[in-house]
């Protein structure tokens, strides 16, 4: 039983090294996919964590998830972004809600409603990539 221990303290530590590393040399926009990618497998967790009855897990993974909503929020340009940018900090505002009240409720649905509006985002923005690459190199060799 120790060394199951010791194997899941290894593969968390090897998970933080490969997430630190693609953090490093990311573009300002692959850092954002890799926020979606982080609450979208902090949501996977909490709902694992919802069937197995494992409480102090579910909201460990939900706290989790705010988190980084709130981060996406935060990093909104709401004076370049316009209009856009409003309703995306609308929208993320109602997912932290909708996460609070999951967490309470032990409610699945509302973490699977807020796993599918990420990923109707997280589409779009993937849809955005090169424009944001091009700008990215533009600005860093002017």
């Amino acid at each position: 039983m120790a060394n199951a221990g010791r194997t899941i303290s290894a593969i968390g530590k090897y998970r933080k090294v490969g997430v630190h590393s693609a953090v490093l040399g990311a573009s300002p926009h692959r850092l954002v996919q890799l926020l979606f990618d982080g609450a979208l497998a902090r949501l996977a967790e909490a709902l694992g964590h919802i069937q197995r009855g494992n409480m102090p897990g579910k909201r460990e993974a939900i706290d989790a998830c705010i988190a980084i909503v709130n981060g996406l929020r935060g990093g909104l340009n709401m004076e370049a972004g316009g209009e856009l940018a409003a309703r995306l900090d609308q929208l993320y505002d109602y997912m932290a809600r909708r996460l609070v009240s999951a967490n309470h409720r032990n409610d699945p649905e509302a973490l699977r409603e807020v796993h599918r509006l990420l990923c109707e985002i997280q589409t779009g923005w993937d849809g955005i990539r090169e424009a944001a690459e091009s700008i990215s190199v533009a600005a860093s060799s002017g």
